[in-house]
């Protein structure tokens, strides 16, 4: 592979750098929260985050890969891959709105009608509508096609009854992205529709669930009697599950994790240990520098996926491959910098006396539940056995 940019992808670059330079104040650029998507319930924290995204969006940095006919600016899959690698080089803040920039839009570009285009993808650029994804059940974590919320017609509507888990940032959301059954009769993997739900419709109960760090960014969705037009499906009734695939495969993308390897080595160089550093001792430099090693291999694992995108193919199952691997590193450097800070490991986020503002023992508590999360490490293994290695199913 050839990894020199072209002169217009160098340009892109330059402008995009630039940018964050002159508005991103070097107070925002803090790193403390990249992969722990499920950390605002605080009004002010998704408060600041809608700030950002607003103004990025007015800089014309929102959806940067979009058609321009839908609020875009038609950029190419690598000059994606470098809007990613130049909001973290800078420590950005996550967009308030990451799920429908990320997972909705993408989909209606593929399975959306025009209409449902039109109506849905410019509110999610501007953040003026917060979408949330209704997915898991109670009983359907990781089975996720044996959910039970059902989806009767009515004339031109369905009334949707049932429950969902674990819906990160419904609290804020005003759209929904959700699953449910339509064809009671069919396999579990067929009769399922994906369908567009308001959330201020009546009968929406959100009840937020507190997790290990404190924070309560999940919830509980109660869907009683809701009315939903027939028009808000995607993708065709009973079709949902091919919809709904291809969703967590945007779902399942890069995340770069370099800027942890930096801050682990900052750790480690102001650690006193028996008269020196914990940066003196080579056990220490070994693990972390195997950290950085990791961390560049997931990058070039990342152009992998941007080859398919180049030849014009949806996210394939190498998504689980990033998904996995990210998810499990981040773990493991998470347990190994409480180790390394020891007791100062153990103090919370924020609190005095903590190490790094306690982003360490916050990043360790929040770290196990990112390997459950966009489909756990064991579902992501048996895709990857099945149809990256061709195994047989066990």
């Amino acid at each position: 592979m050839d990894f020199k940019l072209d002169a217009d992808d160098e340009k892109f670059r330059d402008e995009l750098r630039s940018w964050l330079d002159a508005n991103l104040p070097a107070a925002e650029r803090t790193n403390r929260f990249v992969l722990e998507f499920f950390h605002n319930e605080g009004g002010a924290e998704f408060e600041q985050r809608l700030k950002w995204h607003r103004k990025m969006h007015a800089g014309g940095w929102v959806g940067i890969s979009w058609p321009k006919e839908y609020g875009g600016r038609g950029a190419s899959p690598i000059q994606q891959m470098i809007y990613q690698e130049e909001l973290e080089r800078a420590c950005a803040p996550a967009l308030a709105n990451s799920q429908g920039i990320g997972l909705v839009g993408p989909t209606l570009m593929l399975f959306g009608t025009e209409e449902q285009r039109r109506r849905y993808m410019p509110p999610m650029l501007t953040a003026d509508e917060i979408w949330c994804q209704g997915y898991s059940e109670p009983g359907s974590g990781s089975d996720l096609a044996s959910l039970q919320t059902r989806a009767v017609e009515d004339g031109d509507y369905f009334i949707v009854n049932g429950g969902k888990v674990w819906t990160s940032d419904a609290h804020h959301a005003d759209m929904c992205f959700l699953l449910a059954r339509t064809d009671p009769d069919a396999p579990k993997h067929k009769g399922i529709s994906y369908i567009l739900i308001d959330m201020h419709s009546p009968g929406i109960t959100v009840r937020p669930l507190v997790q290990m760090t404190g924070e309560s960014g999940f919830n509980q969705l109660f869907f009683e009697d809701v009315r939903v037009p027939k028009k808000n499906v995607v993708g065709g009734v009973n079709n949902g599950w091919l919809v709904a695939i291809t969703t967590l495969m945007y779902e399942r993308r890069y995340r770069g994790i370099t800027n942890h390897v930096g801050e682990l080595m900052a750790a480690a160089k102001s650690q006193p240990r028996d008269g020196h550093t914990a940066w003196d001792d080579s056990d220490v430099r070994q693990q972390i520098a195997a950290f950085a090693c990791e961390a560049a291999a997931l990058r070039l694992l990342n152009f992998r996926n941007l080859t398919r995108q180049l030849k014009g193919l949806p996210p394939g199952p190498e998504s689980s491959l990033i998904k996995v691997v990210t998810t499990e590193l981040n773990l493991r450097m998470a347990k190994f910098a409480t180790e390394l800070l020891g007791p100062y490991g153990q103090i919370e986020l924020d609190a005095p006396w903590a190490i790094d503002d306690g982003r360490w023992s916050y990043r360790m508590l929040a770290a196990r539940g990112l390997t459950i999360a966009a489909g756990s490490s064991e579902i992501q293994r048996n895709i990857i056995g099945e149809r990256v290695l061709g195994l047989p199913k066990g």
